[in-house]
């Protein structure tokens, strides 16, 4: 069994968290917001329990989550960052592709970072991302730093209603400077 501190539990703890928050704003009537599971090609399977203990990606994967807000299409990734420098390493070129295309069909696409350090969540938006990775690709740096964030999307502490890390109020943000 995975001790807490192998690469296998990394982002549990941010998943477990996105997902109750998603259960909330679907109780709320705010948005329906699907986790989107890995596939994988089961290798070897235990005949007696039919646990998989063997298993490979069948597919690179997109986004953690998909789903919609209000008539608004969303889909986001989840990461999580031990240092207030985030390497963009962390980021698949497809994940990058397929956002983008989301964005050009009239969806929303965003990243939600954990800074554990910090105990502070970021909603970066996929135009804020896109200059970072610009940068890269014309041979500027390979992360992004911490003070180089836009300050009105930094995620405030939740409130009295439940929803342990309300993006919602950050989507409105990334709304309204669309406009």
């Amino acid at each position: 069994m995975p001790t807490w501190k192998s690469r296998g539990l990394r982002g549990s703890t941010l998943e477990e968290l996105i997902n109750r928050t998603n259960e909330r704003y679907l109780e709320l009537g705010l948005a329906l917001i699907q986790k989107i599971p890995t596939p994988i090609t089961p290798i070897n399977i235990e005949k007696e329990t039919r646990h998989i203990t063997l298993a490979y990606f069948d597919q690179k994967s997109t986004v953690d989550y998909i789903g919609v807000v209000q008539g608004i299409p969303v889909c986001f990734d989840a990461k999580e960052s031990a240092a207030k420098t985030f390497s963009l390493q962390n980021i698949h070129p497809h994940q990058v592709k397929f956002m983008e295309s989301f964005e050009k069909q009239g969806g929303v696409a965003f990243f939600l970072i954990y800074y554990t350090e910090e105990n502070e969540y970021y909603y970066l938006t996929f135009r804020k991302l896109k200059e970072f990775w610009d940068r890269s690709e014309a041979g500027g740096r390979k992360s992004f730093r911490h003070e180089e964030l836009e300050e009105e999307f930094f995620i405030k502490t939740p409130g009295e209603t439940g929803i342990l890390i309300p993006y919602l109020d950050a989507l409105q943000t990334d709304l309204d400077g669309r406009e």
